[in-house]
Protein backbone atom coordinates (compact mmCIF):
# COMPACT_ATOMS: atom_id res chain seq x y z
CA UNK A 1 0.00 0.00 0.00
CA UNK A 2 1.09 3.65 -0.73
CA UNK A 3 0.36 6.41 1.49
CA UNK A 4 1.31 10.11 0.84
CA UNK A 5 1.54 13.20 2.64
CA UNK A 6 1.42 16.43 2.59
CA UNK A 7 2.22 19.21 5.66
CA UNK A 8 2.09 22.49 6.93
CA UNK A 9 5.70 24.25 6.68
CA UNK A 10 6.81 26.75 8.82
CA UNK A 11 6.03 25.00 12.16
CA UNK A 12 9.57 23.06 13.03
CA UNK A 13 6.90 21.01 15.83
CA UNK A 14 5.32 19.28 12.73
CA UNK A 15 8.77 17.60 12.84
CA UNK A 16 7.69 15.04 15.80
CA UNK A 17 4.01 14.38 14.88
CA UNK A 18 5.53 13.78 11.41
CA UNK A 19 7.88 11.61 12.41
CA UNK A 20 5.25 9.70 14.65
CA UNK A 21 3.00 9.05 11.16
CA UNK A 22 5.87 7.36 9.45
CA UNK A 23 6.99 5.49 11.92
CA UNK A 24 3.46 3.75 12.67
CA UNK A 25 3.32 3.90 8.80
CA UNK A 26 6.51 1.90 7.88
CA UNK A 27 5.72 -1.03 11.06
CA UNK A 28 2.67 -1.60 8.59
CA UNK A 29 5.40 -2.15 5.52
CA UNK A 30 3.45 1.44 3.74
CA UNK A 31 5.23 2.78 0.98
CA UNK A 32 5.66 7.02 1.61
CA UNK A 33 5.44 9.85 -0.38
CA UNK A 34 5.85 13.08 0.74
CA UNK A 35 5.28 16.26 -1.43
CA UNK A 36 8.20 18.36 -2.50
CA UNK A 37 7.63 21.38 -0.42
CA UNK A 38 7.13 19.83 2.81
CA UNK A 39 10.24 17.60 2.08
CA UNK A 40 12.71 20.23 1.59
CA UNK A 41 11.02 21.50 5.24
CA UNK A 42 11.34 18.84 6.89
CA UNK A 43 15.17 18.43 5.35
CA UNK A 44 16.24 21.78 6.76
CA UNK A 45 14.75 20.46 10.18
CA UNK A 46 16.45 17.50 10.39
CA UNK A 47 18.86 15.83 7.76
CA UNK A 48 17.58 12.16 7.89
CA UNK A 49 13.57 13.45 8.44
CA UNK A 50 12.77 11.59 5.30
CA UNK A 51 14.50 7.92 5.70
CA UNK A 52 12.84 5.67 4.21
CA UNK A 53 10.04 7.96 2.00
CA UNK A 54 9.99 9.19 -1.59
CA UNK A 55 9.32 12.62 -2.85
CA UNK A 56 6.51 13.42 -5.12
CA UNK A 57 6.44 16.57 -7.41
CA UNK A 58 3.34 16.55 -9.22
CA UNK A 59 -0.54 14.48 -9.70
CA UNK A 60 0.92 11.47 -11.91
CA UNK A 61 2.99 10.79 -8.86
CA UNK A 62 -0.05 10.21 -6.62
CA UNK A 63 -1.83 7.98 -9.20
CA UNK A 64 -1.10 4.88 -7.02
CA UNK A 65 -1.72 6.06 -3.82
CA UNK A 66 -4.75 4.56 -1.78
CA UNK A 67 -4.73 7.35 1.01
CA UNK A 68 -3.40 11.02 1.52
CA UNK A 69 -2.70 12.31 4.85
CA UNK A 70 -2.64 15.92 5.69
CA UNK A 71 -0.78 17.28 8.65
CA UNK A 72 -1.29 21.07 9.38
CA UNK A 73 -4.72 23.26 9.92
CA UNK A 74 -7.54 23.47 6.91
CA UNK A 75 -5.31 25.55 5.15
CA UNK A 76 -2.86 22.56 4.94
CA UNK A 77 -6.11 20.16 3.95
CA UNK A 78 -7.40 22.76 1.05
CA UNK A 79 -3.37 22.72 -0.70
CA UNK A 80 -3.80 19.19 0.04
CA UNK A 81 -6.58 19.10 -2.66
CA UNK A 82 -5.01 20.86 -4.91
CA UNK A 83 -2.35 18.09 -4.96
CA UNK A 84 -5.29 15.40 -5.35
CA UNK A 85 -7.31 17.32 -7.99
CA UNK A 86 -9.67 14.63 -10.20
CA UNK A 87 -8.38 11.13 -8.59
CA UNK A 88 -10.24 12.05 -5.80
CA UNK A 89 -7.93 9.73 -3.30
CA UNK A 90 -9.20 10.01 0.20
CA UNK A 91 -7.40 12.15 2.82
CA UNK A 92 -7.25 11.84 6.68
CA UNK A 93 -6.43 15.41 8.40
CA UNK A 94 -4.70 15.67 11.07
CA UNK A 95 -4.89 18.59 13.00
CA UNK A 96 -1.69 20.13 14.15
CA UNK A 97 -2.76 23.71 13.76
CA UNK A 98 -5.63 25.87 15.46
CA UNK A 99 -9.48 25.31 14.73
CA UNK A 100 -9.38 22.72 12.16
CA UNK A 101 -13.03 21.81 10.91
CA UNK A 102 -11.61 19.76 7.86
CA UNK A 103 -8.23 18.40 9.66
CA UNK A 104 -10.88 17.08 12.47
CA UNK A 105 -7.69 14.25 13.92
CA UNK A 106 -6.32 16.02 17.15
CA UNK A 107 -2.65 15.25 17.27
CA UNK A 108 -3.05 13.66 20.70
CA UNK A 109 -4.61 11.25 18.66
CA UNK A 110 -2.56 10.20 15.95
CA UNK A 111 -1.66 6.68 16.91
CA UNK A 112 -5.08 5.47 16.84
CA UNK A 113 -6.30 7.46 13.78
CA UNK A 114 -3.63 5.37 11.71
CA UNK A 115 -4.66 2.03 13.49
CA UNK A 116 -8.28 2.92 12.76
CA UNK A 117 -7.13 4.26 9.09
CA UNK A 118 -4.97 0.93 8.10
CA UNK A 119 -7.72 -0.95 10.03
CA UNK A 120 -10.72 0.68 7.55
CA UNK A 121 -12.60 1.37 10.62
CA UNK A 122 -13.61 4.86 8.76
CA UNK A 123 -16.13 5.90 6.44
CA UNK A 124 -15.88 8.21 3.24
CA UNK A 125 -17.73 11.61 2.89
CA UNK A 126 -18.08 12.84 -0.61
CA UNK A 127 -17.91 17.20 -0.48
CA UNK A 128 -18.60 19.10 -3.52
CA UNK A 129 -16.16 21.32 -5.28
CA UNK A 130 -16.74 24.36 -6.84
CA UNK A 131 -15.70 25.29 -10.95
CA UNK A 132 -14.60 27.96 -11.83
CA UNK A 133 -15.29 29.37 -15.73
CA UNK A 134 -13.15 32.31 -17.10
CA UNK A 135 -11.77 32.84 -20.61
CA UNK A 136 -9.04 34.67 -18.48
CA UNK A 137 -6.16 31.48 -17.92
CA UNK A 138 -5.70 32.69 -14.05
CA UNK A 139 -5.78 29.44 -12.11
CA UNK A 140 -4.41 27.15 -15.14
CA UNK A 141 -5.70 23.40 -14.68
CA UNK A 142 -6.24 24.25 -10.81
CA UNK A 143 -9.77 25.93 -10.92
CA UNK A 144 -11.54 24.43 -8.22
CA UNK A 145 -12.61 24.95 -4.67
CA UNK A 146 -13.15 22.85 -1.42
CA UNK A 147 -14.58 25.95 0.52
CA UNK A 148 -14.96 29.28 -1.71
CA UNK A 149 -14.43 31.08 -4.38
CA UNK A 150 -14.55 35.05 -3.39
CA UNK A 151 -14.64 38.03 -5.40
CA UNK A 152 -13.27 41.24 -3.22
CA UNK A 153 -11.71 44.67 -3.67
CA UNK A 154 -8.19 45.84 -3.86
CA UNK A 155 -5.98 48.46 -3.41
CA UNK A 156 -8.91 51.13 -2.22
CA UNK A 157 -11.44 51.82 0.20
CA UNK A 158 -14.41 51.79 -2.12
CA UNK A 159 -16.78 49.32 -2.86
CA UNK A 160 -17.39 47.46 -5.60
CA UNK A 161 -20.36 45.89 -7.66
CA UNK A 162 -20.67 42.48 -8.45
CA UNK A 163 -23.83 41.96 -10.73
CA UNK A 164 -24.58 38.39 -10.39
CA UNK A 165 -26.63 36.11 -11.91
CA UNK A 166 -28.34 32.66 -11.66
CA UNK A 167 -28.56 30.60 -14.68
CA UNK A 168 -28.75 33.50 -16.35
CA UNK A 169 -31.55 35.20 -14.91
CA UNK A 170 -30.55 38.38 -13.10
CA UNK A 171 -30.45 38.35 -9.14
CA UNK A 172 -29.06 40.93 -7.95
CA UNK A 173 -26.19 43.87 -7.50
CA UNK A 174 -24.18 43.37 -4.51
CA UNK A 175 -22.86 46.64 -3.66
CA UNK A 176 -20.50 45.52 -1.03
CA UNK A 177 -16.78 44.72 -0.51
CA UNK A 178 -17.10 41.81 -2.22
CA UNK A 179 -19.01 38.61 -2.77
CA UNK A 180 -19.01 35.30 -1.93
CA UNK A 181 -19.73 31.30 -3.38
CA UNK A 182 -19.43 28.46 -0.67
CA UNK A 183 -19.77 25.43 -0.62
CA UNK A 184 -21.39 23.71 2.12
CA UNK A 185 -17.71 22.65 3.54
CA UNK A 186 -17.12 25.93 2.84
CA UNK A 187 -19.85 27.42 4.92
CA UNK A 188 -17.85 27.23 8.26
CA UNK A 189 -15.24 29.66 6.69
CA UNK A 190 -14.73 32.77 5.22
CA UNK A 191 -19.20 32.49 4.74
CA UNK A 192 -19.51 32.33 8.09
CA UNK A 193 -18.08 34.90 9.23
CA UNK A 194 -19.34 37.15 6.99
CA UNK A 195 -23.00 36.54 8.25
CA UNK A 196 -23.54 33.11 6.11
CA UNK A 197 -25.52 29.98 7.33
CA UNK A 198 -23.93 26.83 8.60
CA UNK A 199 -25.03 24.19 6.21
CA UNK A 200 -24.77 20.48 6.05
CA UNK A 201 -21.77 18.68 4.56
CA UNK A 202 -24.36 16.80 2.08
CA UNK A 203 -26.76 19.00 1.35
CA UNK A 204 -27.00 19.91 -2.16
CA UNK A 205 -26.73 23.73 -1.97
CA UNK A 206 -24.22 26.72 -2.77
CA UNK A 207 -24.16 30.04 -0.13
CA UNK A 208 -23.93 33.70 -2.07
CA UNK A 209 -22.35 35.82 0.36
CA UNK A 210 -22.10 39.83 0.48
CA UNK A 211 -18.92 40.47 2.25
CA UNK A 212 -20.09 44.38 3.89
CA UNK A 213 -22.85 44.85 1.87
CA UNK A 214 -23.94 48.52 1.96
CA UNK A 215 -27.82 47.69 1.84
CA UNK A 216 -28.52 45.99 5.15
CA UNK A 217 -31.69 44.19 3.83
CA UNK A 218 -29.22 42.14 1.38
CA UNK A 219 -29.03 38.98 3.18
CA UNK A 220 -26.99 35.78 2.45
CA UNK A 221 -28.73 33.18 -0.06
CA UNK A 222 -28.72 29.64 -0.09
CA UNK A 223 -29.10 27.98 -3.62
CA UNK A 224 -29.08 24.87 -5.63
CA UNK A 225 -25.60 23.33 -6.57
CA UNK A 226 -26.92 22.55 -10.03
CA UNK A 227 -27.42 26.44 -10.56
CA UNK A 228 -24.70 28.27 -12.50
CA UNK A 229 -23.41 31.54 -11.17
CA UNK A 230 -22.31 34.59 -13.17
CA UNK A 231 -21.03 37.94 -12.40
CA UNK A 232 -20.23 41.07 -14.16
CA UNK A 233 -17.88 42.89 -11.46
CA UNK A 234 -17.12 46.74 -11.75
CA UNK A 235 -16.04 49.68 -9.36
CA UNK A 236 -13.80 52.97 -9.27
CA UNK A 237 -10.90 50.62 -9.13
CA UNK A 238 -10.52 48.82 -12.17
CA UNK A 239 -8.28 46.06 -10.43
CA UNK A 240 -10.06 43.64 -8.39
CA UNK A 241 -9.02 39.97 -6.44
CA UNK A 242 -10.46 36.43 -6.95
CA UNK A 243 -10.04 33.87 -4.53
CA UNK A 244 -9.89 30.02 -5.07
CA UNK A 245 -9.99 28.71 -1.41
CA UNK A 246 -6.62 30.39 -0.56
CA UNK A 247 -5.05 30.91 -3.90
CA UNK A 248 -6.23 34.30 -5.79
CA UNK A 249 -5.19 36.43 -8.77
CA UNK A 250 -5.64 40.04 -9.51
CA UNK A 251 -7.84 40.56 -12.27
CA UNK A 252 -9.57 43.35 -14.11
CA UNK A 253 -13.39 44.90 -14.68
CA UNK A 254 -13.21 43.00 -18.31
CA UNK A 255 -13.05 39.46 -16.76
CA UNK A 256 -16.40 37.54 -16.84
CA UNK A 257 -16.43 34.76 -14.70
CA UNK A 258 -18.82 31.83 -13.91
CA UNK A 259 -19.16 28.84 -11.08
CA UNK A 260 -20.93 25.99 -10.78
CA UNK A 261 -20.63 22.29 -9.18
CA UNK A 262 -17.03 20.72 -10.11
CA UNK A 263 -17.15 17.30 -12.04
CA UNK A 264 -15.07 15.32 -9.51
CA UNK A 265 -15.44 15.85 -5.78
CA UNK A 266 -13.02 15.99 -2.64
CA UNK A 267 -13.57 12.15 -0.49
CA UNK A 268 -12.73 13.04 3.34
CA UNK A 269 -11.97 10.43 5.59
CA UNK A 270 -14.15 10.24 8.97
CA UNK A 271 -13.13 7.91 11.59
CA UNK A 272 -15.45 6.46 13.58
CA UNK A 273 -16.35 8.36 16.80
CA UNK A 274 -16.13 11.48 14.90
CA UNK A 275 -18.98 13.57 13.02
CA UNK A 276 -19.71 17.21 12.08
CA UNK A 277 -22.33 17.88 14.67
CA UNK A 278 -19.74 16.79 17.59
CA UNK A 279 -17.29 18.90 15.41
CA UNK A 280 -19.46 21.79 15.47
CA UNK A 281 -20.21 22.37 19.28
CA UNK A 282 -16.31 21.58 19.79
CA UNK A 283 -14.96 24.40 17.38
CA UNK A 284 -18.04 27.02 17.94
CA UNK A 285 -18.22 25.78 21.55
CA UNK A 286 -21.74 25.28 21.34
CA UNK A 287 -23.47 24.12 24.46
CA UNK A 288 -21.26 25.79 26.58
CA UNK A 289 -24.08 27.14 28.37
CA UNK A 290 -24.86 26.98 32.16
CA UNK A 291 -28.38 25.04 31.60
CA UNK A 292 -26.79 22.55 29.76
Amino acid sequence: MQIAINGRTGDSEILKYFTQVTSLLKKHGIHILVSKNFGSYLTDISDNALEGTKVYEGRDDLRSTKFMISMGGDGTLLETVTHIGSLMTPILGINTGRLGFLASIPKENIEDAIDMLLSSQYSIENRSLLHMESESEIFGDQRFALNEIAITKKDTSSMIVVHTYIDGEYLNSYWSDGLIVATPTGSTGYSLSCGGPVVMPESKNFIITPISPHNLNVRPLVVSDNSVISFEIEGRAKNFLVSLDSRSFTVDDSIEMAVRRESFHCNLIKLEGINFLNTLRQKLNWGLDLRN
